[in-house]
């Protein structure tokens, strides 16, 4: 058991005899900055001291006589009421052996049966992925990851942009490229919004391979397909390469079939009404600033009306939470989306956006936008072929999403510890080059002992023994950045246990043993957590 959740459970026995009820989210246990203060620390006296009517140190006098102590040094009481915990040092160890008969699960939490579907990326399948559909790949495949080790049944979903007007006009451009393959004479007319990327000649080269002069004639709903078929394709098999991967795809083609679109008109039709000809939700009944069209008034819907459709169809299917992640200029979308699902009787929580500010990416200092290939802005492929998947996954898990991203590719390849994942890959591997010399000289592991007493050693256990809070607290707030902010502190207690301590020690085999079972955990830890935001754990250098 966690040392937080014994001195939290402690507490709520000692209130109890006190007379005072409190459940376990009541009581708030935190992590004394300073070693002279102890461990750990708690603010109950203060908080209950008006419930109790009584002054905040006479309930901490009476809370120290009451707690169970059976893993505390000494309990001392400061300023007007705190009341700080120091730890017995075996109580503190005893988190070493955990770490390692749990190994890669060290830090997940129990199945709670809740279902979570998590919709990103959802690029419309006409072009590359840049670099902003990369940062929300990378916080959505971390979002997932981390629901998932907190003990969540999450789902993964690409929602299919199929039955847009862009998927026209890609159809369009595709025409007039294979035509144009077919007869070098031919002038290639690509429509205003079309597309005018090597890709899609890359597509039309491919379509004159496969079928020759087959299709000269076929209808534009055959270059449609041919042309979404192949950038679909090549999108997966970017973001496979980037670690993500989909258990759902969703295409709004079939989302719409079986009159789902006119079906939902129907459905919330008492909540809309005629404009100029157009029909407009009242949105603003629930939690929108205004209301919002759905069908022009030339009978063309707005893009809101089918992702109301698609969105009841996932609440539909049994999950206990949408999670939805979309780039920053969706904002106003939010308190619409939500209102539409009200509207269907969903409570206005049933749905999270996660919205994804923009990156810069910079090159010496300035800048960098071009894509050396074809330029224009630089794809997800581009940039990990050039600073690896690693850093580009780490860098974009290591801001809160609501914030610009500023992607310095120099410090990304930079092998100095100003650069984060150097600095946690080099962690990583500081630990396993010590514990294969330990192998190599058939030195045991020893993770029952409780020799572990210098400062370092005993920060690093503590910060060990953080990790499964920082994971709900990650998992709960989707937020990624989290768990880098707790790989870099932990790269850093390693850094300076490893500075400080002699590990091997053939005259003190007995502290060597205990010293290389920490090493082994630290090492489970770090990569477990690494793991969480997909990026790899090196064993070199």
């Amino acid at each position: 058991m966690e040392i937080e959740v014994i001195l939290k459970t402690n507490l709520i026995e000692a209130f109890k005899k006190l007379g005072l009820e409190l459940s376990f989210n009541d009581v708030v246990i935190e992590r004394s900055k300073d070693p002279l203060h102890g461990d750990y620390a708690t603010n109950a006296a203060l908080k209950y001291s008006r419930q109790l009517g009584q002054n905040p140190r006479q309930i901490a006098n009476k809370i120290v006589e009451l707690i169970n102590k059976d893993n505390l040094n000494k309990i001392e009481i400061a300023g007007p009421g705190f009341i700080n915990f120091f730890i017995k040092n075996d109580s503190l160890q005893a988190v070493v052996s955990k770490i390692i008969n749990q190994g890669k699960d060290y830090g997940r939490g129990e199945k709670n049966g809740k279902k979570i579907n998590v919709e990103f990326v959802s690029a419309n399948p006409t072009g590359d992925l840049h670099i902003g559909h990369a940062r929300g790949a990378a916080v959505g495949d971390c979002i997932c990851r981390l629901l998932d080790f907190a003990g969540y049944e999450v789902t993964r979903e690409y929602y299919i942009n199929d039955a847009g007007a862009q998927i026209g006009h890609l159809g369009e451009s595709l025409k007039e490229r294979y035509l144009e393959q077919l007869d070098k004479n031919y002038v290639a007319n690509i429509p205003e919004d079309g597309y005018m990327g090597q890709d899609v000649i890359d597509i039309a080269k491919m379509m004159v391979s496969e079928f020759g002069d087959k299709y000269k004639d076929e209808p534009l709903s055959t270059f449609e397909q041919y042309g979404m078929d192949k950038e679909l394709e090549k999108i997966i098999k970017d973001l496979d390469f980037f670690r993500v991967h989909f258990d759902v795809f969703s295409s709004e083609r079939k989302i719409r079939d079986n009159n789902a679109v006119e079906n939902e008109i129907k459905y919330l039709s008492p909540h809309i009404y005629k404009e100029e000809g157009a029909l407009v939700l009242k949105t603003t009944d629930y939690l929108d600033d205004k209301d919002r069209v759905i069908v022009k008034s030339n009978g063309d819907y707005t893009y809101f009306l089918p992702d109301i459709v698609y969105h009841v169809n996932k609440a539909s299917r049994g999950y206990d939470l949408l999670i939805d992640v979309l780039g920053a200029d969706h904002h106003g979308y939010i308190n619409r989306m939500k209102s539409a699902l009200m509207m269907h009787g969903y409570d206005k929580d049933k749905l999270h956006v996660e919205l994804i500010q923009m990156v810069r990416l910079l090159k010496n200092g300035e800048e960098f936008k071009m894509s050396k290939r074809s330029g224009n802005a630089l794809t997800l492929r581009e940039l990990c072929e050039d600073v690896g998947v690693d850093a580009a996954r780490y860098f974009f898990a290591m801001r809160a999403p609501s914030v610009h991203l500023d992607f310095d590719l120099d410090l990304a390849l930079e092998q100095s510890s100003n650069n984060p994942i150097y600095y946690a890959f080099y962690a990583h591997a500081r630990l396993a080059s010590v514990l294969n010399q330990a192998e190599s000289q058939g030195i045991k592991i020893d993770a029952s002992a409780s020799n572990c007493t210098s400062g370092s050693e005993l920060n690093l256990l503590k910060h060990l023994i953080d990790f499964p809070k920082e994971v709900g607290e990650a998992g709960k707030e989707k937020a990624p950045y989290k768990i880098t902010n707790y790989i870099h502190r932990l790269a850093e207690l390693i850094h300076a246990f490893y500075t400080e301590c002699r590990v091997i020690d053939n005259e003190r085999l007995d502290i060597t043993s205990s010293r290389l079972a920490l090493c082994q955990a630290a090492k489970i830890t770090i990569k477990n957590a690494l793991d969480l935001i997909g990026v790899s754990a090196p064993d070199r250098m």
